[in-house]
């Protein structure tokens, strides 16, 4: 996957609450085992008529967010099942980062593995970026992985958690197994030592 250190990008502010992974990527989608092209699927049913033209009054496809990285989401984006499709879309559509007050757990994880960072901010960070991003559309901010701050348009920044084997992974654009990996020469040598079972 893609290292991420520091990004500067438009923001798509998608603010509704409780937006579940069936929102994000509806099952019917999840037969594939390939992440190309679920970018077009993401939030099909918000997104699309049902003759499956584009809806012009949502944000998504919007001229101005078509180059956006970064999904400004309401509370607690990501609840529901575990489907591993949902960052696979988000990322394929083109975004690198989501920002919300509450990111459901196993979305989370998802998200990390999958290259997309996960930002956590205040109820008082997430509304005066919200209010940023509403008064300025085309502003961008700034997210600084290394120092976990993110700048926003009128200069003011956040700090968001994260823990540090994630950022390390996402910083050298590693998965888990390639950061295994990276240490087949010590496992192979202990493996001669103690014998293989």
């Amino acid at each position: 996957m893609a290292k991420f250190t520091t990004l500067t990008s438009r923001v798509v502010p998608l603010l509704a609450d409780n937006v579940d992974t069936d929102q994000i990527i509806p099952a019917r989608f999840l037969k594939v085992t390939d992440k190309k092209g679920l970018g077009k699927q993401l939030f099909c049913d918000w997104r699309y008529n049902s003759d499956g033209s584009p809806k012009p009054d949502f944000i998504l496809n919007q001229p101005q967010h078509q180059s956006s990285q970064v999904l400004l989401a309401g509370d607690n984006f990501g609840c529901g099942s575990s489907r591993e499709h949902a960052p696979w879309a988000l990322t394929d559509f083109g975004f690198r980062a989501v920002i919300s007050t509450t990111i459901a757990d196993i979305f989370r994880s998802n998200a990390m593995k999958n290259g997309l960072l996960p930002v956590v901010l205040t109820h008082a960070e997430h509304n005066k970026l919200k209010d940023e991003i509403i008064k300025s559309p085309n502003a961008e901010v700034t997210i600084n992985l290394e120092t976990q701050e993110i700048t926003y348009p009128s200069g003011t920044t956040a700090k968001f958690p994260i823990d540090p084997f994630s950022k390390y992974c996402l910083m050298n654009g590693v998965d888990e197994l390639e950061y295994l990996q990276k240490f087949i020469k010590e496992i192979e040598k202990y493996e001669t030592v103690n014998g293989k079972n």
